[in-house]
């Protein structure tokens, strides 16, 4: 695994101290998302379906802020979108990491090089760009359907890297993916020099133009297992080793939907990243008023049953890490030994 001590110990402290509270609802990681515009169009996306006029739109860096302060995760992911394609990224990046919070720039890393360029980043401990990489060549330019993209990231993957900046990559797989071809992107990965990989599947937004190749629960196991069954030592990977092994069907978890939760131009998204069931104009109203118990696969919310998303599940992982000494121990070995 490949996560920094620092960030680790952050997030350590940051649990125990949730815990001795007696808070069972708490964030971990804040997807604050500034616009929905992007520079691609890929068919299993459902954030640029949105009307012209809100495309158009973003949060001011005060809005992006105000939400940070108030759900107080000491991790915040910025998606979108693209988010390098947000006016004010390079204020909202700074003040992010002059409160200390452990920022992942998700990017295509189409515009990296050009933004890198302008001076906008400063390299940081704070500061990580994750890049989206859907495999291979052929697989990721498929995914992002455009020819030329993958090229461009590895592009600006190395750019960032001689500039001293952390990279990690994230993919999302869906029906089709070969285990054999994603280890082979994984060597790839680890010989442009990023610090980690983030691999998860993909979730059937009810927006996205392409429906059929979503994974299913049975499927993902079959995949995940396959992929990482006998991993490689020098393979990296940025997110708790607890949760790969519910992916490859070794522990069962129930979701944490409040674990990542989402600020946008609407404000609160209930009840997940991933689903679109209204919103709440504070964080206290979307924790206290959101029915949780309607959500999970437990639930029988039938748009649960396949999900198996880190924004859902790798809550649950880090807590279960934090609960018992076995969770504790597992996370520690596995971390250790990169065994899964």
């Amino acid at each position: 695994m490949s996560v920094p001590v620092s960030q680790m110990i952050t997030v350590a402290s940051y649990v125990l101290k949730q815990r001795l509270l007696r808070r069972d609802r708490y964030p971990l990681v804040l997807m604050l998302e500034p616009l929905f515009r992007c520079n691609l169009a890929c068919a299993g996306c459902g954030k640029i379906q949105y009307p012209a006029h809100l495309l158009k739109r973003h949060l001011t860096v005060e809005q992006c802020l105000a939400a940070v302060d108030e759900c107080g995760a000491p991790i915040v992911s910025i998606p979108g979108g693209e988010p390098l394609m947000y006016p004010e990224i390079g204020r909202l990046v700074k003040e992010l990491v002059a409160r200390r919070k452990y920022v992942y720039l998700c990017s295509n890393a189409v515009l990296l090089k050009e933004k890198l360029d302008e001076g906008l980043f400063t390299p940081s401990k704070y500061l990580s760009f994750s890049i989206h990489m859907d495999g291979l060549r052929e697989e990721h330019d498929e995914a992002v359907c455009r020819d030329g993209v993958f090229d461009d990231a590895v592009e600006g993957i190395r750019e960032a890297l001689r500039r001293g900046f952390r990279v990690t990559t994230n993919s999302t797989l869906f029906d089709g993916a070969s285990p054999i071809r994603m280890q082979m992107f994984f060597d790839e990965m680890m010989d442009l020099g990023v610090e980690g990989m983030m691999v998860s599947p993909g979730y059937s937004y009810a927006k996205a133009p392409d429906q059929e190749h979503f994974l299913r629960r049975q499927k993902t196991n079959e995949l995940f297992r396959k992929m990482l069954e006998n991993p490689k030592p020098r393979w990296r990977f940025n997110q708790s080793p607890l949760f790969l092994q519910f992916l490859m069907g070794k522990r069962e978890f129930e979701c944490t939907p409040w674990g990542n939760p989402t600020y946008n131009l609407f404000g609160w998204q209930r009840p997940c990243y991933l689903l679109q069931e209204g919103y709440a104009a504070t964080f206290k109203e979307l924790i206290e008023t959101t029915k949780w118990e309607r959500y999970g696969r437990a639930s029988g919310n039938e748009k649960c049953q396949d999900c198996m998303v880190h924004c859902g599940y790798e809550p649950t992982a880090v807590n279960h890490a934090f609960s018992s000494l076995r969770g504790f121990r597992d996370t520690v070995a596995a971390t250790l030994t990169g065994k899964l």
